[in-house]
């Protein structure tokens, strides 16, 4: 058995990064090569790893503003909900608080940023098992079209900010730069450190430079809460990967180089579907719930950019589990080389610093 207290740690609360840095490669870089090896360099060192015959896998999701807050026009009340996941157009799941009393028929007339009323109101319409409610947006054609107007960036809840700081701040920097299809509610947090600039030099040097979609969804600061990781239920997030990448990735794997995946999403894309093709890399699009825990035999990924993951977390398990693949002694190396990024004084989670295994 594979316990979820085996994956905790202590974080000293002043390591876990508030802010990002003031530009992106600023950011630190802990390379970790398998088996043991750990070295200390800044970000765009990574460029000194890649080679003209690999390819970097990079998520373009963008994360939408599905904050957004208001009033209950019936018995009054304010409210904030977070949009989790589009049913069809208006027609929403939502996370909603104070929840526990709202009933369906429930109407919440929306605030702008300004925070006046907006045209914008919202029909509680269910309730599901998971605590999420079923709303039906008015008084706009298509919401999403309006999330700038009404609703802000959602950020981690390890991040405080004043709505100042939110707005200056937050809507720019809690973006890559790559970022391209709305659809999260959180960042692909590996892939902020990186600029045009050194997405451009990577490119001049020969590395193909490719894309996938995995729209991030609440379920990645989900705690496991299962003793056992094995009963660990995965939420599920949306995914797309294009003919161009699937043929990059071949070719890439054809001509003896590596599949760099920027991001645990990235990496969770390109296994699941490889799982789904018996080892192959093809288009496809759907949904993926794939848990990738010690031990783990990975078909695709060669290579990983990551940030420095939750204590218990299914994406501390992930990377786990690929610093040595088919085995269960991953856990040990990342605690270890968490620990040495602890002395080092190395920024954590969303805004934090990053790691590359090798």
């Amino acid at each position: 058995m594979v316990r979820t207290e085996d994956f905790d740690y202590s974080l000293p609360q002043e390591l876990i990064a508030q802010k990002p840095r003031e530009n992106r490669e600023d950011s630190r870089l802990l390379v970790y090569e398998r088996p043991s090896t750990l070295t200390h360099k800044l970000f765009p060192a990574l460029i000194h790893s890649l080679t003209p015959k690999d390819v970097l896998v990079l998520n373009d999701t963008r994360v939408i503003a599905a904050r957004a807050r208001g009033v209950k026009l019936n018995g009054g009340g304010l409210v904030e909900i977070l949009l989790v996941e589009e049913i069809a157009r208006n027609d929403w799941w939502v996370m909603l608080r104070p929840g526990k009393r709202v009933r369906p028929g429930t109407i919440i007339r929306f605030w702008n940023r300004s925070g006046q009323p907006s045209e914008i109101e919202g029909v509680v319409e269910a309730k599901n098992d998971e605590g999420l409610c079923r709303i039906s947006f008015c008084g706009t054609p298509d919401v999403t079209s309006d999330l700038d107007q009404i609703g802000e960036i959602p950020l981690p809840p390890y991040i405080h900010r004043n709505t100042a700081e939110h707005d200056t701040m937050d809507n720019l920097r809690y973006q890559t730069v790559f970022a391209n299809k709305p659809g999260s509610v959180a960042a692909p947090t590996a892939g902020l450190h990186f600029t045009k600039s050194l997405l451009d030099q990577i490119e001049a040097m020969g590395v193909t430079i490719c894309t996938v979609t995995l729209h991030i969804g609440l379920g990645t600061f989900a705690p496991v809460k299962a003793d056992d990781i094995a009963n660990h239920v995965m939420h599920e997030e949306r995914f797309e990967l294009s003919s161009q990448t699937a043929s990059a990735i071949n070719s890439t794997q054809q001509r003896g180089g590596r599949v760099f995946a920027v991001g645990t999403t990235t990496l969770r894309v390109l296994e699941s579907v490889a799982a789904e093709q018996n080892g192959q890399i093809a288009a496809a699009r759907g949904r993926t719930k794939i848990f990738i825990h010690p031990p783990f035999q990975f078909r695709v990924v060669d290579a990983l950019v990551t940030n420095f993951h939750l204590p218990c977390s299914t994406l501390l398990m992930l990377v786990s589990a690929f610093a040595s693949p088919g085995q269960t002694s991953g856990r040990a190396a990342v605690l270890s080389a968490y620990k040495a990024a602890i002395t080092e004084k190395y920024r954590f989670f969303s805004y934090g610093d990053a790691m590359l295994i090798l």
